[in-house]
C-alpha cells in the first residue's frame, strides 16, 4: 500500500474560513502553480452592491476594502445574467475611463482570470476569482480540473453565510415573537447595519481592517440589541422616561444578550465559526461608555472592544434620527452637533468622525431605508 497524503485535509479541520480558503489554494497551486490569487465577493441584494470579501493571496490583494454597485461592474452582470464563467486569458488592459476595479487589477498585472458566479439554490451570492500571473493559462483542460475547486470553495462560502443568516433569522424571528411592536423596526437595522459598514471602512487604515472584519460587522450589527426579547412591553414600549427601576431593568439587556448568543452559539454548533467572538462583544458591549459612565461593566477606552465602539455610534446616530415612541426625529445637523459633543465621552471620537465624514453616504442609506413602521 502506497501512503498518500490528502492535500485537502486542512479542510475537514476546525478551521476559520480565511484558514480553509488558503488551505484550498495552497492544494490548487500543487497542480498549477501560475493561480496566485482566490478572491470572494459577496452580493448585498438590497442594494445592488458587490463588496470584497476574503482573498487567499496574504497582503498582496489590490481590491482590499472595495464596494461597488452592480451597475459599475457591467462585466460582472454580464456574467450573472448568464449565469456562465468568464475566461480572460490575455492581460487587463485598462485606461483612466475604467471602472476602478479593473484599474486596480490592471495595476496588480495579473495576466489572466477565471470568475465563476456563486448561487446557493438558485440565488446570487456573489463571485469566486481565480487570478494568474501567466497568460493563455486557462485552457478546457485546466477549467475542468478547477471547476469542483470552485464549487467547493463556493459550497464553504455558502456554508459560512448561511449558518450567519440562519443564526440571524432565528433571532430575529424570536424577537418579532416576543416583542411584536418593538419601536425599532427592520428600517433601524438596515440603516445602523449599514452606518457601521461606512465606520468600519472610514478606520480601515487605522486598524488594518480585514475586508472578512467589515463583513461579518455589517452581518453581525443587527443582533446587537437581542437581549430586549427578554425586557417587558411595559418598559421596552413606555412612551415617558423610565425611572431607576425601570432603567435597571432596560440595563440588563446587554447581559441577557450576550447569554442568549452564548446558547444559540453552542445550539447551532457555531463554536469554531470566525468572528463569533465579535458577535458576543457587540451584544455584550454595545451601551459601555469611553469615559466609563456606560453599562453593563463600566469600561473605559480601549478596553471597549472596537466592534462594540463602532456599533455603539451607528445606534445612537440612527437613534438620535429616528422617531421613537418618546421622541420626534432629529434632523442630520442637530444629531451631527450632538454626535460632536459626545465624542470622546460616551462614544470613541475616531468611530464618530469616521461616520461624520461620509455624510454624503449617510444620507443614501437614510433615503434608500427609510422608516418602515412595520420593520
Amino acid at each position: 500500500m502506497t501512503e498518500h497524503r490528502d492535500s485537502l485535509s486542512a479542510l475537514d479541520e476546525a478551521l476559520p474560513l480565511q484558514e480553509r480558503l488558503v488551505a484550498a489554494h495552497e492544494s490548487l497551486q500543487d497542480m498549477f502553480p501560475f493561480i496566485v490569487r482566490i478572491a470572494i465577493a459577496i452580493y448585498d441584494d438590497k442594494t445592488d452592491t458587490l463588496s470584497t470579501y476574503m482573498h487567499s493571496s496574504g497582503s498582496d490583494n489590490p481590491l482590499d476594502h472595495y464596494q461597488a454597485s452592480m451597475s459599475e461592474a457591467p462585466s460582472l452582470k454580464a456574467i450573472l445574467d448568464q449565469k456562465l464563467p468568464r475566461v480572460i486569458n490575455h492581460a487587463v488592459t485598462y485606461d483612466e475611463d475604467s471602472a476602478e476595479h479593473t484599474q486596480r487589477i490592471g495595476r496588480a498585472g495579473y495576466a489572466a482570470s477565471y470568475t465563476l458566479p456563486i448561487f446557493n439554490e438558485g440565488v446570487f451570492i456573489g463571485f469566486i476569482f481565480f487570478n494568474s500571473n501567466q497568460r493563455d493559462v486557462f485552457t478546457e483542460r485546466v477549467l475542468r480540473q478547477m471547476d469542483p475547486y470552485a464549487h467547493l470553495i463556493s459550497l464553504m462560502i455558502i456554508n459560512e453565510l448561511s449558518s450567519i443568516q440562519t443564526l440571524a433569522a432565528a433571532i430575529s424571528t424570536t424577537g418579532r415573537i416576543t416583542h411584536v411592536r418593538d419601536p425599532e423596526t427592520g428600517s433601524h437595522l438596515d440603516r445602523m447595519s449599514r452606518y457601521c459598514r461606512l465606520i468600519a471602512r472610514g478606520l480601515e487604515h487605522k486598524y488594518r481592517f480585514t475586508d472578512s472584519y467589515v463583513e461579518h460587522l455589517f452581518m453581525f450589527a443587527p443582533l446587537h440589541d437581542i437581549g430586549k426579547i427578554g425586557i417587558p412591553d411595559s418598559i421596552l414600549l413606555k412612551p415617558d422616561k423610565l425611572n431607576d427601576a425601570e432603567m435597571a431593568i432596560m440595563k440588563s439587556h446587554a447581559k441577557v444578550g450576550e447569554s442568549i448568543i452564548n446558547d444559540l452559539i453552542e445550539n447551532f454548533g457555531l463554536q469554531n465559526f470566525e468572528h463569533t467572538e465579535m458577535l458576543r462583544n457587540i451584544t455584550a458591549y454595545h451601551h459601555e461608555a469611553v469615559d466609563g459612565s456606560g453599562y453593563p461593566h463600566g469600561l473605559r477606552g480601549d478596553a471597549i472592544p472596537l466592534e462594540a465602539r463602532i456599533v455603539s455610534v451607528a445606534d445612537v446616530f440612527d437613534a438620535l434620527t429616528s422617531s421613537r415612541p418618546y421622541k420626534d426625529a432629529w434632523s442630520n445637523a442637530h444629531a451631527v452637533d450632538t454626535m460632536m459633543s459626545m465624542a470622546g465621552k460616551r462614544l470613541d471620537a475616531d468611530c464618530v468622525m469616521a461616520l461624520l465624514t461620509q455624510m454624503d453616504e449617510v444620507e443614501k442609506i437614510q433615503e434608500q431605508f427609510g422608516e418602515d413602521t412595520f420593520g
